[in-house]
């Protein structure tokens, strides 16, 4: 029997396909790209930004949404303050939204362990500059674990480091959206960085240069570093 004739076998020049539970991500272009079509679930997903405020959480926003009418939603250690009133606007249910701000990144880290270990939420979303491996292995074995979806937020530069995640992206910001490229997945290389448009980025120029951008942005989009303090979304 062919390999292909068989369920179990993956071969490294087509996607994975996998039993797992998976969850659209709402943006077609990157589901035609992941293995199974979206999100996975319990498992470490790593998300590598040029910088912060490019639509990181933007991305997120139709998972999120989904998951927010019936789960808990842990934002741990996010570099700005969350936006109540913006992220309504984006239909999440901000009530069960928790938000983890801890004074030591070990702390973060041992917080986010223990969300996933007893599977108090749907989803976490953690940020991290500096993670060692074996780090990355102790999130990664708690997501294995229940029931959770996970993304890790991490500088791009950390794209050179080894990851136990499946699944890494690297996203840089673009006109209007936002440019994902695919670092590592189960499956062949993607050489071509994918266009995501977000409909609340402002068009026509670049995010963090556009002074009268909508509110709903994760990061300081619509704000210079002249201007006020950032906000979450």
């Amino acid at each position: 029997m062919p390999p292909s004739a068989l369920p179990d076998v993956w071969r490294a020049s087509e996607l994975a396909v996998s039993r797992a539970p998976v969850q659209p991500t709402g943006h077609a272009p990157l589901d035609a790209q992941l293995p199974n079509g979206g999100w996975p679930r319990s498992t470490l997903v790593e998300l590598l930004l040029q910088q912060s405020g490019i639509g990181e959480l933007q991305l997120l926003k139709p998972m999120l949404r989904a998951l927010s009418k019936d789960q808990r939603i842990a934002l741990v250690q996010p570099p700005y303050l969350p936006h109540a009133r913006a992220l309504r606007t984006w239909g999440i249910d901000t009530s069960r939204l928790l938000w983890l701000r801890a004074d030591r990144a070990g702390d973060a880290l041992w917080a986010t362990e223990q969300i996933l270990r007893n599977g108090s939420c749907g989803a976490v979303v953690l940020w991290q500059t500096h993670i060692r491996s074996e780090s990355l292995r102790r999130l990664h074995l708690a997501a294995q674990s229940t029931d959770t979806w996970f993304w890790l937020m991490r500088p791009l530069s950390c794209a050179s480091e080894a990851s136990p995640a499946p699944l890494r992206l690297g996203l840089r910001p673009a006109v209007g959206g936002v440019a994902v490229d695919v670092l590592k997945r189960r499956g062949p290389a993607c050489d071509a960085a994918l266009y995501i448009p977000l409909p609340d980025m402002p068009a026509g120029r670049h995010p963090l240069h556009h002074e009268n951008a909508p509110a709903v942005q994760f990061a300081p989009a619509a704000i210079t570093a002249r201007n006020a303090a950032p906000v979450l979304v």
